[in-house]
């Protein structure tokens, strides 16, 4: 995954947890905006969250966090 979608998806992660709590739930869609204006990123946010680690349409986004970062983020 590229440095700039990595950078991204902690961005958003921490801002939903800083203003809904820990327990905070987000699908991949939440690291882009309603209209489809790059495909391609969002193709390989989609490729990571449903093939590569086959998460729920849903997941707590403390966990999503937790996975780019161990995945060697800034790396």
């Amino acid at each position: 995954m590229r440095a700039s979608l990595r950078q991204k998806i902690v961005d958003v992660c921490d801002r939903k947890i800083a203003d809904k709590g820990p327990g905070v739930g987000l699908s991949f869609y939440a690291f882009f905006a309603n209209k489809n204006d790059d495909p391609e990123l969002l193709m390989e946010a989609a490729d990571w969250w449903i093939r590569t680690h086959k998460l729920d349409h849903f997941e707590k986004a403390r966990k999503i966090r937790e996975m780019v970062e161990e995945e060697g983020f800034g790396s």
